[in-house]
C-alpha cells in the first residue's frame, strides 16, 4: 500500500533533519508522474533550495562490466567511514517493453546501503537519454538539503548517449577495465573527452599487467585532448575495489579536483551553466508535453501516425502538419 502524501512542511523538516525515511518520501514524490504530486514537489523543492548547494556532486560513468556498482560500495563505505555522509543514486536501466526495471544496486551494495550515513536510491531511467533518471537533478538537490557531503549518480551505461549526467555534477569519473586487445573497449571518444578523472578498475590480480597497459594508453589519449577547464587536466588511475589498492588515491584526486575548480571560480561557473540548461531541459519537456495533451493534436495524431506507419506520409511533413495546428497563422 502506498504511503499518503505528507504536508510540504512536512516533508521539509523531515529531509533538513537527515531522516532517511522521509527523503525516500520526497524522492518517491517528486519522480511521481501525478500533476498534484509535481506541484507539491515543487513547493517542498523550493523551500529546501536555500539548504542545497553543499554537496560534491560526482556522476560515475562505465561500460557493463566493469564494476561500478563494486566501487562505489568501496568509495562510498571508505567515505563513510572517514565521517562523511553520502548519497549514492543509481540510475537503473528500464525496459522498452514493460518499462520495468531490475533496481538491483541496493543488493550490489549491501554494506553501504545500510550505513547510517549513507543513502542508496535507485531509479529507473524510465527511457531518459544521458543514461540518468528523468528526476535526477531534482533528487540531488533533496539529498543535498538532507545534508549529504557526497551525492555520486551511478549511470546506466558508457556512450554517446551517456553523457546527461555531466551536465549536472561537479566531477566526471569515467571507469575503464582491462581489456584484451582494445584496452578502451566499451569507451567512446565522446565522453572520454568530457572525463574529469579516469580510472582503470580491477588492477589486481592477472589483470594487473593489462590494467597498467591500460592506464598508458589512457594517459595519453587524455594528454592529446583539450581539457574541459583551464584549472584542471584530467588525472588517470589503476584501482581495485577487491583489495583497495588505489582507493585512497581516487578519493584525493576527487577532492583535488572539486578544490582546484572552486578555487579558479570554474566551479561556480559550472555551476551557473548547469542551472541554465535544467531551465531550458524543463522548458523543452512541458513543452512536449503540452503539445501531445492538446486537442487538436490529439485529433489529428491517430490519422497522421497512420499514414507515416504505411509510408504514404513523410514524417517531417506529418510533423509540420501537427505543429501547425498549434500556430496557426504562419509557418511552424
Amino acid at each position: 500500500m502506498t504511503s499518503p502524501r505528507l504536508s510540504a512542511a512536512a516533508y521539509v523538516d523531515g529531509v533538513r533533519a537527515g531522516d532517511r525515511a522521509t527523503l525516500a518520501r520526497a524522492v518517491t514524490l517528486v519522480e511521481s508522474a501525478s500533476e498534484d504530486d509535481a506541484r507539491l514537489a515543487e513547493e517542498v523543492l523550493a523551500a529546501l533550495l536555500p539548504h542545497t548547494g553543499g554537496a560534491h556532486r560526482v556522476g560515475v560513468s562505465g561500460p557493463p562490466g566493469v564494476g561500478k556498482s563494486t566501487l562505489l560500495e568501496a568509495l562510498g563505505s571508505r567515505l563513510v567511514d572517514a565521517g562523511a555522509r553520502v548519497a549514492v543514486l543509481a540510475i537503473d536501466p528500464s525496459s522498452t517493453v514493460s518499462g520495468g526495471s531490475i533496481l538491483g544496486d541496493k543488493t550490489r551494495m549491501p554494506r553501504l546501503s545500510t550505513h547510517e550515513r549513507a543513502f542508496v536510491r535507485p531509479s529507473p531511467s524510465a527511457a531518459t537519454l544521458g543514461g540518468v533518471a528523468r528526476r535526477t537533478r531534482e533528487v540531488m538537490l533533496l539529498c543535498e538539503a538532507a545534508g549529504y557531503d557526497h551525492v555520486i549518480v551511478e549511470t546506466v551505461g558508457v556512450g554517446q548517449s551517456e553523457t546527461l549526467v555531466c551536465d549536472m555534477v561537479d566531477t566526471f569519473l569515467v571507469l575503464a577495465q582491462p581489456g584484451a586487445g582494445d584496452e578502451l573497449q566499451g569507451i567512446k571518444k565522446g565522453i572520454l573527452e568530457l572525463a574529469d578523472v579516469v580510472a582503470v578498475t580491477k588492477a589486481d590480480g592477472e589483470h594487473v599487467d593489462a590494467a597498467q597497459r591500460a592506464l598508458s594508453e589512457l594517459r595519453l589519449a587524455l594528454h592529446l585532448q583539450r581539457p574541459r577547464h583551464a584549472s584542471w587536466r584530467p588525472e588517470v588511475l589503476a584501482l581495485s575495489a577487491k583489495t583497495g589498492a588505489g582507493l585512497e588515491d581516487l578519493v584525493a584526486i576527487l577532492r583535488r579536483h572539486r578544490r582546484a575548480l572552486a578555487e579558479a571560480g570554474d566551479l561556480a561557473q559550472l555551476r551557473s551553466r548547469q542551472a541554465r540548461s535544467w531551465l531550458w531541459t524543463v522548458v523543452e519537456e512541458r513543452l512536449v508535453e503540452s503539445f501531445r495533451a492538446d486537442p487538436r493534436v490529439r485529433a489529428r495524431a491517430p490519422e497522421l501516425e497512420a499514414r507515416v506507419e504505411s509510408g504514404a506520409e513523410l514524417p517531417t511533413r506529418a510533423a509540420r502538419t501537427l505543429l501547425a495546428e498549434i500556430f496557426r497563422g504562419g509557418e511552424p
